[in-house]
């Protein structure tokens, strides 16, 4: 009984050990320096000149490494926005996990982004809406619709932040800064880590400082798609915009 009973223990440790390397396998990642087009063959990615205003490239002008870096930049301003119509500015590739062979990422998930950014904020002086501008958008919509997205934005007074984590238009913060400014005209890391699954959180560092660390709620544990580069606001008139080696990878925690 004691050497069956070994056996047993031994073989149990076996398929754990099995089982990890398993699940080591089948971790995910995504990872592109913006060298060329084709990371992003079969995804969506917007118009040049959206709406005659928002423009994109792969320039070599402001390079974090390599050879090329995504740009993005505004050239006048959109109509406002309806409740029907949505007239941001936006200049990016879309990243549609979901269409890869394995589909849509589940989390945890880390994200590194280097943006380079030059654009001035500026706050309402009509009662209108401020000036923002947005790193990253996540969702889990494996449509058209991206019906329920998290985001990472600049406000018009200058911090890095989370946004709609627990539903569109509502926060619930467990920090956020209110004294780390995001710098401008250099590059910059940003540090995304994306829990949808038990604990349901998210954080975002800025050059390996906490900035925002915000509770998550209403979404499926899954990465279904992602865009990073230039949306913000119709009003803003110009600005400019450079991304840099990206990386999102599944992990196994914090």
């Amino acid at each position: 009984m004691f050497k069956l009973n070994a056996y047993l223990s031994l073989f149990a440790i076996f398929l754990l050990s099995c089982s990890k390397d398993v699940v080591d396998i089948e971790k995910q990642i995504f990872a592109s320096s913006f060298e060329s087009v084709d990371d992003f063959a079969g995804y969506y990615i917007t118009p040049v000149g959206h709406k005659n205003t928002s423009f994109q490239e792969l320039s070599d002008s402001i390079v974090h490494s390599g050879t090329f870096a995504h740009k993005a930049w505004i050239d006048g301003a959109n109509d406002p926005s309806t409740p029907s119509i949505n007239n941001n500015h936006r200049g990016y590739p879309t990243i549609q996990l979901y269409k890869n062979e394995k589909g849509s990422f589940q989390s945890p998930v880390y994200i590194t982004l280097w943006v380079w950014l030059d654009m001035e904020l500026k706050t309402s002086t009509t009662g209108g809406d401020n000036d923002w501008f947005s790193f990253a958008t996540f969702t889990d919509d494996e449509s058209d619709n991206w019906n329920r997205t998290v985001l990472v934005n600049l406000s018009h007074d200058g911090f890095v932040h989370l946004q709609h984590t627990l539903s569109a238009g509502v926060s619930e913060y467990y920090f956020q800064t209110s004294t780390l400014k995001f710098p401008q005209k250099e590059w910059v890391e940003l540090k995304i880590y994306l829990d949808f699954a038990d604990g349901k959180y998210a954080k975002v560092w800025q050059n390996g400082e906490l900035v925002s660390h915000a509770r998550i709620d209403n979404v499926e544990n899954k990465i279904a798609q992602a865009h990073f580069g230039l949306y913000c606001p119709p009003q803003m008139v110009s600005g400019t915009v450079f991304n840099d080696d990206l990386v999102i990878e599944m992990v196994d925690k914090e």
